[in-house]
């Protein structure tokens, strides 16, 4: 079996399954009564963590690729973001649906007036594209400008930390471990941007002649 083979038919199936394993679980738990005393909150939190989890992985995949031998993980990246994007969307679903029975008027102004609802509104927003883009067609068609827009994911993810940091307002270790991954990963992606060290002047192979001193 080929490396590219094991991708498409080994790593690819497994990566999907595992990943719908946190959705089976919170279904499960939200059947059985697993959710706590407050199931609303409680699986707002899980989906938001996993929607975070997924997205610090996705965006890991760029600097494990360079590591030697570890090159063919970057065809996981967009089954990994695609799925950060789903948990997201389950977890925005859970507010509107759940939380808020389709209330709009209401829904539009907590989006207005609580700040932690507004940065996780315009988190999701921002990934709202960039799923639509993650596709073979796009990416040629866009071209050059498809990099451009697939930045926003550091731009939704600070945003999506910021929004969990105010949500559990009191034990903040998780958003500020969410926090100093992202940092990690942006640092090391501003460092394989930066400017590259210049070349000291080549040599002329032809020697000069000593400079004679006037008599």
């Amino acid at each position: 079996m080929t490396r590219a083979q094991f991708i498409r038919f080994v790593a690819k199936p497994v990566v999907f399954a595992t990943a719908l394993v946190p959705a089976g679980l919170m279904a499960w738990d939200g059947f059985h009564g697993g959710l706590g005393a407050e199931p609303i909150r409680e699986l707002q939190l899980r989906t938001g963590w996993w929607a975070l989890t997924f997205l610090m992985i996705a965006l890991s995949v760029s600097p494990v690729r360079r590591i030697p031998g570890l090159n063919d993980v970057i065809k996981l990246r967009r089954m990994l973001g695609l799925f950060a994007f789903f948990y997201a969307t389950v977890h925005f679903s859970n507010y509107v649906g759940v939380d808020q029975f389709f209330a709009w008027s209401e829904i539009t102004k907590d989006i207005l007036k609580r700040p932690w609802i507004t940065v996780g509104f315009t988190a999701l927003v921002l990934l709202v594209p960039l799923a639509a883009t993650s596709n073979a067609f796009m990416i040629r068609k866009l071209g050059k400008r498809w990099a451009s827009l697939h930045r926003l994911v550091y731009v939704s993810a600070a945003l999506g930390v910021l929004h969990f940091l105010w949500l559990v307002k009191k034990d903040t270790s998780e958003p500020i471990t969410f926090g100093l991954i992202l940092a990690g990963l942006l640092a090391l992606r501003l460092r394989r941007r930066g400017p590259k060290p210049t070349r000291p002047a080549a040599v002329s192979a032809t020697p000069r002649e000593p400079a004679t001193a006037s008599g």
